[in-house]
């Protein structure tokens, strides 16, 4: 319960901070060009009954705009006197145009006050990185310090990939880290688009040639994975009492073999231990209930620390949550081996550095979008638990700032995109108003709005659908 409150209260602060900055850089524009904003929100306030749906509001003496928050938290609300936006203010727009009106203003004018938001979360997040790298500054395992290299799926291995290659460029292009996490999927994603990927192979540099248009999601889907970091199948610690301690799996032991078949890390042993829950999970009562089918036990070949001859051991295996099973202990992470390596960043410096780095981290979101298309990339949509699960479990401020960027090009590009109802359907129809020199009817907008509204809704009860459906266990 206090991992789940830690996020959300992580995710709460993050977004909070961003809508409110996105709403600014609208109200900001608006007010510089002489227009009124009648309401600054921070989330959605729709009326219940009788409650006007406001949980807080003030509006400052001679001012034109309400300041409040509302109960709905799923964004936030700058409401732009004669415009017409999720307010479907008709009544407003049917009355005469004012000059102090969003649309009584050149086009300009408007298009500007439309992509203030958009503007200022593009430019937080590259603000919020380049200050991350000014206080942190930048500690990683070079991918050439990846002593172990990664360990290969069959399909990589028909592509010419051996177990302990280390791909340190792809297309020419440099591999930063193959660490856990962004480094590693980012390194999938340029093997993915690469022609050649060149590796390091037993201290000599191999170029492999590859197809240049690999599926990034079927290569970290299956199972096992395109590559993963090789992992030592080297026992590093075993919980008391635990299944593998009453068998008598000791820390230092090496696992050698699993249902008589040979491993030599922990990839191929969590391999096995996968298709022994794929045949658990097939029987009707699963989960280790009553009545239900019996846990299955694992044939464990050891070879113990500082001993010749091997051990067998029958380890029944544990339930985790979702009816996944495990062998029950911790295997050794090299990463913890690896020399790392530390860059730090003056004030100036930092600029630069976290502009490109920015840049890279929206290049490569814009690249994924062509997945959401696929049936596989709109299972993978999430929701906000998916959203907030990103999020560190405890508080750590250098994550919070990272993912708080994250979120800030993700919202700024979202919004940006061509869809009545947000930022970007706005600035579309008045790009089509600029070039045509004509205003699209009021009558017409209106309906644009009604559709891009609709078209947002249905996206979100999907995302948060697959949100439920994978903590369900069910995808």
């Amino acid at each position: 319960m206090e991992v789940f409150l830690i996020r959300v209260l992580q995710f709460i602060l993050a977004i909070s901070l961003l809508v409110l900055l996105h709403e600014g850089g609208h109200f900001f524009f608006a007010k510089l060009f002489g227009v009124r904003v009648e309401k600054f929100y921070l989330f959605f306030d729709p009326s219940i009954w009788k409650w006007d749906g406001s949980l807080f509001k003030f509006k400052p003496k001679k001012s034109d705009t309400q300041y409040g928050v509302g109960w709905l938290p799923l964004g936030g609300y700058c409401k732009i006197a004669g415009m017409i936006d999720e307010s479907f203010d008709k009544e407003q727009m049917a009355q005469p145009e004012q000059p102090w009106e969003f649309r009584s203003k050149p086009a300009w004018q408007r298009l500007l006050i439309m992509i203030g938001g958009v503007l200022v979360n593009f430019l937080l997040a590259l603000f919020i990185y380049s200050m991350v790298l000014f206080w942190w500054g930048d500690t990683y395992i070079p991918a050439r310090n990846t002593e172990l290299g990664m360990k290969f799926n069959k399909e990589a291995k028909a592509l010419g990939f051996q177990d302990h290659d280390i791909i340190i460029a792809a297309d020419g292009d440099s591999i930063k880290s193959l660490e856990w996490g962004s480094a590693l999927s980012n390194a999938l994603r340029a093997v993915s688009n690469a022609k050649q990927v060149t590796v390091l192979r037993g201290g000599k540099e191999v170029v492999i040639n590859t197809p240049g248009n690999l599926d990034l999601l079927d290569m970290i889907s299956e199972t096992p994975a395109f590559a993963m970091p090789f992992m030592p199948a080297l026992v590093d610690s075993v919980a008391p009492g635990s299944n593998p301690d009453k068998a008598g799996l000791r820390v230092g032991d090496t696992v050698v073999a699993v249902n008589g078949v040979a491993v030599s890390s922990w990839n191929e042993i969590t391999d096995q231990i996968g298709i022994m829950e794929d045949v658990y999970n097939s029987n009707e009562a699963p989960s280790g209930a009553v009545g239900g089918a019996p846990l299955p036990t694992a044939t464990v070949v050891v070879r113990h620390q500082q001993a010749e001859a091997l051990d067998t051991l029958s380890i029944q295996l544990t339930v985790m949550e979702k009816d996944r099973l495990a062998l029950g202990a911790y295997f050794h992470n090299p990463y913890t081996d690896y020399k790392k390596r530390h860059v730090d960043y003056s004030f100036f410096s930092a600029f630069p550095a976290g502009i490109a780095h920015g840049a890279r981290t929206l290049g490569s979101y814009v690249s994924d979008l062509k997945y959401v298309f696929t049936s596989k990339g709109f299972k993978s949509l999430g929701g906000f638990g998916a959203i907030g699960s990103l999020f560190p479990a405890t508080w750590d401020w250098h994550r919070f700032w990272e993912m708080t960027a994250f979120l800030s090009i993700i919202l700024a590009f979202m919004n940006i995109l061509p869809i009545p109802a947000l930022d970007g359907g706005h600035v579309l129809f008045l790009c089509y108003e600029i070039v045509t020199r004509r205003k699209p009817s009021e009558d017409f907008m209106i309906k644009a709005e009604y559709v891009g509204f609709g078209i947002l809704i249905l996206l979100m009860v999907v995302a948060n659908l697959n949100d439920v459906l994978r903590w369900l266990g069910v995808m």
